[in-house]
């Protein structure tokens, strides 16, 4: 059998049917909608744009707009990810990675999904605007609008760099996060973001090559499924090599001594470790790549950690 032919039992059921007693059946609700917001990438989006917030304020940031940061970022990108599913519904249902989303387990209705997903992003969008600046407020906007109609709608089916280009609304954080705390972008911002736009698909065509069946399956030109094993490596390590450059370049700009040893460190390791894949691409093995993926959120974190440990020192 397929599991596009499974049915799971509805939200309001067990597994043998029954109905789930007022309180349970809220719980399960409230998870489903939690879970539509994908909140482990919420959490990694928000590891980007809080130290920014250090480094845009040489130190502490303003409580206020910390608050703002994490509150409206987490409402945008949970906004944007919940959008995300209710448009992609018919492949996550395919798709054995993604099969037991809130949509695919109907847990939730395609109709209640996309209105709670507008309402995320209207009040998100509107917290920036009000509690911070319009310039904040529009990157907000402008990044849910390029993650729901220019990734999901028309780069997603359509090309295998999708990821690629599809890399700049999750690299949006930083520079809203920026736009936030001055009214303005400078050139700091716009490195933080080249790192993150690099670092992107590497993360992400690690995981996809060990999932590659499953996007093949849906019909999804992932660059996994089109090409070889050793193209995308080779993409990867240009990609490494961009995202390591822009994270040296941030140091004379604006990082200290601290986070000039920790972007060395990290990025000769996050080098040594897709060059070593790529070397067993070469070599006609299969390379696994899921220690990169791990590694990749490692290095991220590590990073930012590094950029806001430098402004604080500094």
């Amino acid at each position: 059998m397929s599991v596009a032919n499974v049915r799971p039992a509805p939200a309001s059921a067990d597994r043998t049917g029954a109905p789930l007693p007022p309180l349970a059946r809220l719980a399960e609700t409230t998870r489903a909608y939690v879970a539509l917001c994908k909140p482990r990438i919420v959490e990694l989006l928000l590891v980007t744009a809080v130290p920014t917030l250090f480094l845009a304020y040489r130190g502490l940031p303003s409580l206020l707009v910390t608050t703002v940061v994490v509150v409206g970022g987490a409402l945008a990108a949970g906004s944007a990810n919940a959008l995300n599913c209710y448009i992609d519904r018919d492949i996550d249902e395919v798709m054995r990675r993604t099969s037991r989303r809130p949509l695919v387990r109907r847990t939730v209705s395609p109709r209640s999904a996309l209105i709670f997903g507008l309402v995320l992003g209207v009040v998100s969008v509107a917290v920036f605007a009000v509690a911070t600046n319009l310039l904040a407020a529009g990157l907000t906007l402008a990044a849910i609008v390029y993650y729901v109609v220019v990734y999901t709608i028309l780069l997603k089916r359509r090309t295998p760099q999708s990821t690629l280009w599809g890399g700049a609304c999750g690299a949006a954080p930083v520079l809203i996060a920026w736009a936030a705390a001055k009214g303005a972008l400078s050139a700091a911002p716009l490195l933080l973001f080249a790192v993150v736009f690099f670092w992107q698909p590497p993360h992400f065509w690690a995981l996809a090559m060990k999932f590659r069946d499953d996007y093949r399956r849906a019909g999804i030109p992932m660059l996994p499924v089109v090409a070889s094993g050793r193209r995308v490596l080779a993409e990867t390590v240009a990609d490494s090599w961009l995202m390591v450059a822009a994270s040296l370049a941030l140091w004379p700009v604006a990082a200290g001594p601290v986070y000039g040893a920790i972007a060395i460190a990290c990025g000769g390791a996050f080098l040594w470790e897709v060059h070593r894949l790529y070397g067993q691409s070469r070599r006609g093995a299969e390379p696994h790549t899921m220690r990169l993926f791990h590694g990749s959120i490692v290095y991220l974190t590590l990073l930012f950690a590094a950029v806001a440990a430098g402004a604080l020192i500094r």
